[in-house]
């Protein structure tokens, strides 16, 4: 008998915390809503930021090293020492070259050519 009460006690027990769900508001999980999400629905679109198409490291003609990381923006950063601050250069039309502050490099595939203040223009190849 007692097993018998104890399945009657157990299913009266579950049939009175369902009895709560039948409520007319439905339950939010997790919290309140986004606070911003009206704001964030009529946001610009976000822009990403550019890729890096190829990053090489160039040996030139007088055995310098020059680091250059191609953009798929037509930009590229310039660097002769690896780790220093970039020089963005620019590029007028997609394979035209890249040139800023008196830097010039010219293609962006193994071989290139570098342009700069105070030293001659130089073939570089990438290692």
């Amino acid at each position: 008998m007692t097993s018998k009460h104890l399945i009657l006690a157990a299913a009266t027990a579950v049939s009175l915390t369902l009895s709560a769900c039948g409520e007319s508001e439905p339950e939010v999980v997790g919290g309140t809503p986004d606070p911003m999400a009206r704001e964030l629905a009529n946001a610009a679109p976000v822009e990403l930021p550019p890729s890096i198409t190829a990053s090489r490291t160039y040996r030139c003609r007088d055995n310098s090293l020059a680091y250059v990381e191609f953009f798929n923006n037509n930009t590229a950063n310039f660097r002769l020492e690896q780790g220093a601050e970039p020089t963005r250069l620019t590029a007028e039309s997609a394979g035209g070259p890249y040139t800023a502050d008196g830097i010039t490099v010219s293609g962006s595939g193994s071989s290139v050519t570098i342009a700069r203040p105070g030293a001659a223009s130089q073939s570089c190849n990438s290692n």
